[in-house]
């Protein structure tokens, strides 16, 4: 692991304390939670940041609670816990299929939603050992010329690699920010910049520190995934829709852009256009142990997958 000579490990116990840290670091900084990202960056020396804050004594960001607009998840609710929450599992099955898709039973004992709502943007030439990168060529993103996938000097093509994020923006989902001073609420969908160089837009010492979905809106929806194994890989394709009681459909693809590829519409609508505009948006470029031409065809097989899941719940 890359080190620093004056790094430094903080532990605050609230989160006033963890974005004054923060402010005090500001470019220097990573927040710490499961660590099942962060700290495999860091092995492979993608990652140097000399200040860790380790948000896990922060109680507040541990807690489930229900009003009776929205089921709120603090930021540190392990997907495991969260795979088992008879909310989630009443109301929101979407998201228990997508926190239990994510990495490895011991994983998501570990890993938090909110950690995998910010895990760093994925890409084959990038996600290697040290060595290899000097081998092969740095990239735009670590510290090279040159986007070594599509051989261009202007944009970095990694690709958005949470699996929960696709179906909370499909949930029409909220977080919770904590900024110095102040805590704004912002759709989840406007986390991502779509900039796989700065996939996050967030200021520097903002601190996400719950997720809000809303409730009783009558969700029904659907999710899958794409990876070569069952357990442990990263998505190379993730497709989420949900279908709410007014008819409003939303599709979200995640794994084959830098951000999230939303398509809206309603129940009105036909079905063949709605996926052929995501199909149409998905900037998928080969960064994928999947051929690209594989993965991009298979945005409108598994898209008319779940749909048909859709149609299913309805039918029962």
């Amino acid at each position: 692991m890359n080190t620093h000579p004056d790094s430094l490990y903080l532990r605050p116990l609230t989160v006033r304390d963890a974005v004054r840290m923060a402010g005090e670091h500001i470019n220097d900084h990573r927040y710490l939670a499961g660590g099942t990202d962060l700290l495999v960056n860091r092995f492979q020396g993608n990652d140097a940041t000399p200040c860790l804050i380790d948000l896990s004594g922060i109680e507040a960001l541990h807690q489930v609670t229900i009003t009776d607009q929205w089921l709120r998840i603090g930021a540190l609710v392990r997907l495991n816990d969260l795979m088992t929450d008879p909310t989630v599992l009443a109301e929101f099955p979407g998201l228990q299929l997508a926190a239990h898709a994510v990495g490895s039973p011991m994983i998501r004992r570990t890993a938090t939603l909110g950690g995998n709502l910010l895990c760093e943007n994925r890409c084959s030439f990038y996600n290697q050992s040290e060595w290899w990168r000097d081998a092969v060529g740095r990239c735009l993103k670590c510290d090279g010329d040159i986007c070594i996938a599509t051989g261009g000097r202007k944009a970095c093509f990694s690709k958005l690699s949470s699996d929960t994020a696709p179906m909370l923006i499909a949930l029409d989902a909220q977080v919770e920010v904590a900024v110095p001073g102040d805590t704004i609420t912002m759709p989840v969908r406007d986390l991502y910049t779509g900039d796989g160089m700065a996939p996050f837009a967030l200021p520097p010492a903002a601190l996400v520190q719950a997720v809000l979905v809303p409730m009783g809106r009558g969700f029904r929806t659907a999710f899958r995934k794409l990876r070569r194994r069952e357990a442990v890989d990263f998505s190379s394709l993730t497709t989420a829709v949900s279908v709410d009681a007014a008819g409003k459909v939303r599709i979200v693809v995640g794994a084959v852009d830098p951000g999230p590829v939303v398509v809206e519409g309603t129940t009105a609508d036909d079905r063949a256009q709605l996926i052929l505009k995501a199909f149409k948006k998905a900037r998928v470029i080969d960064n994928d142990t999947f051929p690209r031409t594989y993965r991009k065809e298979m945005i409108t097989v598994f898209l008319e997958r779940c749909f048909a899941d859709i149609d299913a719940t309805t039918n029962n």
